[in-house]
């Protein structure tokens, strides 16, 4: 089956452009997420994720360490913003998301790292951490669609997005890939720094299905389009894994879920004592059975 990204189209008939300026407009008083700082990013004010207009972009290139359906044969072409609009403790990347590590860039050579990955022959354009970087994006995007850019966009984000945000985007992202962190809103304020994260995850998740469905993988085994989610089990259940796999369940069966068993205790962990351990084999597997026993038919650990 031949795809062609949906955003082409977008671009070709000036959609992508209006896009890009009803961004800019909030970016006056910054309401991209559900954080809503209101902070003027025109003039280089700087909310909660400390960023301004131009993309900070800490490294980028072939990654083969992400979903098998992402990495094929040629690898996912990641770009890793600096920064985030999460805080979350334990973050495996806290020198990006925490410490700023990275470099400023324009959107032409924002566009350029684009190129530069698909001419790699990588699989897709996977942007990590797109949240708070929407606007240069898309701006980068304009330049990058007339030179030939044509492979899926990724939108690899933590799941804390805004629903009204998504739906401005609608058409612009093949494959949505956030996380589901939290089951509990007060256990993702301590641990993330994040108002309503169960909530606001749920109309974020439920928005990027009703765009691109569940997760098209062609003959080769390449993913096309569709809805791919990662949930990090943590120790003690500190993450409700239970509740949140229920919830997904009901938005399709057939949902793409990567149940992850990478957490260790890294940053400020230890602040929170439960999770001062890594979680442990059989605290996956209860997740992992749990899923299977609803009935979830592609779930991968």
């Amino acid at each position: 089956m031949d795809y062609t990204p949906r955003y082409i189209g977008l671009y070709q008939s000036g959609r992508l452009k209006e896009i890009a300026n009803l961004l800019e407009d909030k970016l006056s008083s910054c309401r991209l997420c559900p954080h809503k700082c209101g902070t003027n990013r025109h003039k280089g004010e700087k909310g909660i994720c400390r960023s301004g207009i131009l993309p900070v972009v800490s490294s980028y290139g072939p990654h083969f360490g992400e979903e098998p359906p992402l990495v094929g044969y040629g690898g996912s072409g990641t770009i890793f913003f600096t920064n985030c609009n999460m805080a979350c403790i334990f973050c495996q990347n806290y020198d990006i998301s925490h410490l700023g590590y990275g470099k400023e860039v324009t959107f032409e050579e924002l566009a350029d790292m684009m190129i530069y990955l698909q001419r790699r022959g990588c699989h897709n354009i996977n942007f990590v951490t797109p949240t708070h970087m929407i606007y240069p994006i898309i701006k980068s995007l304009e330049i990058a669609i007339p030179r030939g850019l044509n492979i899926p966009l990724v939108y690899n984000s933590g799941g804390y997005d805004s629903s009204e945000t998504l739906r401005l985007l609608e058409g612009v992202f093949d494959i949505y890939m956030p996380d589901f962190k939290y089951a509990d809103g007060e256990v993702a304020r301590r641990l993330s720094g994040v108002k309503n994260y169960p909530e606001v995850a749920k109309e974020a998740v439920s928005e990027m299905y009703a765009q691109v469905g569940d997760l098209f993988i062609d003959s080769r085994g390449i993913a096309k389009y569709g809805l791919m989610v990662r949930h990090l089990v943590l120790p003690e259940n500190m993450a409700g894994s239970f509740e949140v796999v229920e919830f997904l369940s009901g938005i399709s069966k057939n949902l793409y879920l990567n149940i992850m068993d990478q957490y260790r205790p890294v940053y400020e962990a230890y602040r929170e004592p439960a999770i001062a351990r890594r979680t442990r084999l059989e605290e996956v597997m209860e997740v992992v059975n749990h899923a299977k026993k609803l009935g979830m038919k592609r779930v991968i650990y």
